[in-house]
């Protein structure tokens, strides 16, 4: 079963995405802390992260260089999932380290089609 790491601050937004990706038959985990993401992340080693932007420190761009940082997560795919729109935004994710970037409001199938995609 592949596995799902999910870092948003928004509490509703992880269970949200927890219980759709579990329903897909993904391995699920949302954090809500963005400084323990690491951590968490080198526990339950996931196969994709989902990662917010705007957030307390790490801010999802921080995260993701730190991920890319981290040898064992060198290639693990990211997508980002933001209100952020604009183009630098989505520059900025991409040289950080994103595989992906879908801007919320979407369809959650467009989130399943995506992750199929990576993984």
């Amino acid at each position: 079963m592949k596995k799902i790491l999910i870092v948003d601050d928004d509490e509703q937004i992880t269970n949200l995405f927890e219980k759709f990706l579990v329903e897909e038959g993904y391995e699920a985990a949302g954090l809500n802390d963005s400084s323990k993401a690491i951590e968490v992340a080198n526990s339950f080693v996931p196969d994709l992260f989902l990662l917010d932007l705007m957030m307390p420190q790490p801010d999802g761009f921080k995260l993701c260089r730190m991920l890319r940082a981290t040898q064992k997560f060198l290639h693990t795919p990211i997508i980002i999932i933001t209100a952020l729109g604009d183009t630098d935004s989505k520059v900025v994710a991409f040289g950080a380290g994103a595989n992906d970037y879908l801007q919320k409001p979407f369809h959650i199938t467009e989130l399943s089609k995506r992750i199929k995609t990576l993984i």
